[in-house]
């Protein structure tokens, strides 16, 4: 089934787009299996379009017969560029529609924070009401990185803890629970981190969360928390393409070379072949001894997508399958559940 993309706020006939841009289905046909889905895309402008496409491509390859139609959503609250704005304005609807909106689910994305307090961020406001939205009129919502971070402060004050160096790559993580969630997925696994900060797995256990997968040196992958709807917390990306990590990395050599930071960021682990982790381990030498902004171009050079692997891409699928598939047992319990309450009240009038 395709992923149907409302891209008009003020037309309900979404078109069809995906990796096989197959034509488009009536998404009113076996309800049950057609979801709503919402997308609260909280990515910096550079990374708008990327994040879009990222989610669609993930959540197509795992529809798997199930009918997602799915739509942008935006906190009205978030810095944006005159870019940044005009693509908002064009293709997403404001989160303050969301209060009127049945949604099966939901999934909401972080940024890269500007405070050093989560509750200082100018859009912490709208992120909550979102939060407790969520919690009574969706059936299961994502909460992605920083996302995830500030959710877990804001209902149960859980901080996070940052690290000396950041957490970047491809890292091999063990499955711990079983869930619905976890259905097929090998008991080891590798999962993207893209992270400074992280969370403490006995608090989380402290206050009724769940953690389903454990990232090796990377602490909780992916965690759940029954919050009325199913909330699910995912520290790394399973949403990443192959070259996500790539892009991060050479932006973030940018930022020192250009003098936005003064520290020289860690290579991704796990993640290039070892003639490209020599080859960006000599540029990284040259850059410390002399900053130059020359090196910018070697360091684009360098990196080769042939030599990258999508490792991750088939768990996140399935993973985002059986999210969805949760998404569509509820459903179907539901209208189960009207029918028959449909039925009894027939009968009591009739009688």
């Amino acid at each position: 089934m395709p992923v149907c993309l409302n891209r008009n706020r003020s037309s309900h006939n979404p078109q069809t787009v995906g990796v096989g841009r197959r034509p488009a289905v009536d998404y009113q046909t076996a309800a049950s299996s057609c979801i709503h889905i919402g997308l609260v895309n909280n990515m910096p402008d550079a990374a708008l379009l990327a994040t879009e496409r990222q989610f669609i491509t993930l959540l197509d390859a795992a529809a798997d017969g199930i009918l997602v139609h799915l739509t942008f959503y935006a906190l009205p609250d978030v810095p944006r560029g005159n870019a940044g704005r005009h693509r908002v304005n064009r293709y997403y609807t404001s989160a303050e529609n969301l209060w009127d909106t049945e949604l099966d689910g939901l999934i909401v994305t972080g940024r890269e924070p500007q405070a050093a307090n989560l509750k200082d961020e100018p859009y912490w406001g709208s992120f909550t009401r979102v939060l407790e939205w969520a919690k009574d009129n969706t059936r299961s919502t994502v909460w992605s990185c920083l996302a995830a971070h500030a959710a877990l402060l804001h209902m149960d004050g859980i901080t996070r803890h940052r690290s000396k160096e950041k957490r970047c790559g491809v890292f091999d993580c063990v499955r711990l629970a079983d869930h619905p969630l976890m259905a097929g997925v090998p008991w080891r696994l590798k999962m993207p981190h893209s992270r400074w900060n992280d969370i403490a797995e006995d608090e989380l256990r402290a206050r009724g969360y769940t953690v389903l997968t454990q990232a090796q040196d990377a602490g909780a992958d992916t965690i759940v928390k029954d919050a009325n709807s199913l909330f699910v917390f995912f520290q790394g990306h399973p949403e990443y393409e192959s070259d996500s990590l790539l892009l991060e990395y050479r932006r973030d050599v940018k930022r020192y070379l250009t003098r936005e930071t003064d520290t020289y960021p860690s290579m991704p682990r796990a993640y290039f072949d070892k003639d490209t982790e020599d080859a960006l381990t000599v540029l990284r030498e040259k850059a410390m001894c002399g900053r130059s902004e020359e090196l910018i171009h070697d360091v684009a050079a360098v990196g080769n997508l042939k030599t990258i692997t999508h490792t991750w891409h088939s768990t996140a699928a399935l993973v985002y399958s059986n999210w969805l598939k949760y998404i569509c047992a509820q459903k179907e319990d539901l209208l189960t559940q009207s029918k028959v309450v449909a039925r009894d009240t027939e009968r009591t009038g009739a009688a």
